[in-house]
């Protein structure tokens, strides 16, 4: 008897996540994947960015969860490892939310979060801006 490795995915999706991504998908065109990235910005200093996109970049990881293809560029990857996607649909509100280990505080509105100086600078070497240094 063979063992199969278990891969562990950087992040995940919920079902009703993943659900709202295949529904909103097909009504694009030309679109096979949910992009996830962190961008410098927001009140917080970090925001996060879900869009879609035609497939992997060079670098980005990438994994399947409920159906639904997932890519990660490389610089946002240690931000989110561990953080799961999620869509709500309350009386109060719809639409996605991330749930981040990794953030030490948030903003009042879920979209931009700060993380603990030196937790993920290290692993990824610059200040999000594109810059090496």
């Amino acid at each position: 008897m063979e063992l199969q490795e278990r891969v562990i995915p950087l992040m995940t999706v919920t079902e009703p996540a993943a659900a709202k991504i295949k529904q909103l998908m097909a009504e694009e065109e030309d679109v096979n994947v949910l992009r996830v990235a962190i961008q410098g910005g927001g009140c917080s200093g970090f925001q996060y960015g879900l869009g879609f996109d035609r497939g992997a970049a060079e670098g980005d990881l990438e994994f399947e969860m409920h159906g639904v293809q997932v890519v990660v560029d490389p610089f946002s990857a240690p931000y989110l490892k561990g953080a799961e996607v999620d869509y709500v649909d309350s009386i109060q509100a719809a639409g996605f939310a991330i749930n981040n280990p990794n953030a030490s505080s948030s903003c009042g509105c879920g979209h931009s979060f700060q993380v603990e100086e030196g937790e993920a600078d290290a692993a990824v070497g610059g200040c999000g801006s594109g810059c090496s240094a």
